[in-house]
């Protein structure tokens, strides 16, 4: 090869090399230009928080960010509808991101914009949104306001229950209501706020009834209150049938145990209302009487009480057998409480008119003058009864001065049990006007032979007498 040949190849050679060389130059001074860029700018494909901040200055990227961030809502539902939205920076969200964008750009070198245009997304975090809490607090107190007012006029949710009609227990039907928790709401909007999260309902906050009218033990319950309310039960006093109010058996029953129980001291207190309305020992009894009209007499021996403990077991029993039952009673005394303390069989005394009836039948079989007693010891009025019925008996007492006496009679029938009855009295010059207040009896019913005799034959041990 020639020289010149030689020396042509070689200034070719270097002409490339300077070409490349030079290339190489521009490269790196456009690479090293275009870094210059990136000094306060984030890389290509940068962002945060899903938002694209690629090229954009702190403040820029800031900005951009502020806008996203004041611009969240939080949406309070009902019933799938929205009710209200809240702005969160309104309630103190903090949207200046400014230190965390200058350390992340801080991380970043400029010199990698090449790489990073050439790379994948890189998607970076900020920390959890800061609340301003004074804010917050006040902004919540507010919302709180409003819940409460929209709360207030609604319905409260109700389970079923038995609740006492006119005839017996019914089952009131659950209420599904629309009231809801405030105070839970509130705490977990701000649980949830605070977490970053974007809706809550308030359906999650009303209540649902735990027990509905079909509930198996509810019925069951309802069934063995009926059981007894249901009863048709009735007393008979005094010749008068009158029904136990249904309100009143409704009180005494309860459910325990899976059965239903009568609350006997309930019971009881209703018996004893009986016997303070209706005892014969306790209460005057109307009488219509021969020629003043009606009276009221007082009780005598012909009388009954009832029997508070014994009638209240009896009662609770009649009750529990769940079936209708109409009962007297249970009493300590001379009568029987269901019957009528007198008919239309008795004697009559009275006192003011010193007079004696004996009514058989309604009608007027005898009746007679008389003496009762003197003013010191005057015949008692009353409710009284033949208990006994005595032929020649000898009376026994004090007179006023102290002494004893001894006084035969041919016919003695006592009515009550200090000594006091009907019987003759032969000593007696007369019957009927004032003699009482002169020469009165110890407080007997002193009566001519002859109609005492009469009478005698004619009554019945048992037979009321009414003194009045």
């Amino acid at each position: 090869m020639s020289l010149s040949k030689k020396r042509s190849m070689t200034s070719t050679t270097q002409k490339v090399i300077i070409g490349v060389l030079v290339g190489i130059l521009v490269v790196v001074a456009g690479y090293s230009y275009r870094s210059t860029y990136y000094v306060d700018r984030f890389l290509p494909k940068t962002y945060v928080e899903d938002i694209n901040v690629s090229e954009l200055t702190v403040e820029e990227a800031n900005k951009k960010l502020h806008d996203h961030y004041a611009s969240q809502e939080f949406t309070l539902k009902e019933n799938d509808q929205e009710w209200k939205k809240i702005n969160k920076h309104e309630f103190g969200l903090n949207t200046d991101f400014t230190s965390e964008l200058e350390k992340i750009k801080a991380d970043q070198s400029q010199w990698l914009w090449g790489t990073a245009s050439l790379g994948s997304k890189q998607n970076l975090s900020l920390n959890e949104a800061a609340f301003d809490e004074t804010i917050l607090a006040s902004k919540t107190e507010e919302l709180k306001k409003e819940l409460d007012a929209l709360n207030k006029d609604r319905q409260v949710t109700a389970d079923a229950k038995l609740t006492k009609g006119a005839d017996g227990f019914e089952i009131t039907p659950e209420v599904t209501g629309t009231k809801f928790d405030v105070d839970k709401t509130v705490a977990d909007f701000k649980t949830e706020l605070l977490a970053g999260k974007e809706e809550l309902s308030l359906d999650t906050y009303k209540t649902t009834p735990k027990i509905t009218a079909d509930n198996p033990e509810l019925n069951k319950e309802a069934d063995a209150l009926n059981k007894i309310a249901h009863i048709n039960a009735s007393y008979t006093i005094n010749g008068n049938t009158f029904e136990i109010p249904k309100d009143k058996i409704m009180d005494w029953l309860s459910y325990k145990d899976g059965k239903a129980d009568i609350n006997r001291d309930k019971v009881r207190e209703y018996v004893a209302s009986l016997g303070k309305k209706y005892n014969t020992s306790t209460n005057d009894s109307t009488f219509k009487s021969s020629r003043r009209g009606e009276v009221s007499v007082p009780a005598g021996t012909l009388s009954w009480t009832i029997a508070p403990d014994d009638e209240t077991d009896a009662l609770i029993a009649d009750l529990s057998k769940g079936e209708d039952f109409t009962r007297s009673p249970i009493a300590q005394g001379s009568a029987d409480a269901g019957a009528e303390l007198f008919t239309n069989t008795y004697v009559e005394v009275d006192l003011e008119n010193q007079h004696m009836w004996y009514y058989k039948d309604g009608k007027v079989a005898l009746e007679t003058d008389i003496v009762s007693g003197k003013p010191k010891t005057p015949t008692p009025p009353g409710v009284f009864y033949i208990w006994n019925k005595e032929r020649n008996a000898t009376l026994r007492g004090t007179n006023d001065d102290g002494s004893k006496y001894a006084e035969p009679v041919d016919y003695w029938m006592p009515i009550d049990w200090t000594g006091v009855g009907i019987h003759d009295s032969s000593w007696q010059p007369a019957y009927g006007g004032e003699l009482w207040k002169t020469v009165g009896s110890h407080g007997c019913v002193n009566t001519p032979p002859g109609v005492m005799a009469e009478l005698f034959n004619m009554v019945e041990v048992g037979t009321p007498v009414i003194v009045i």
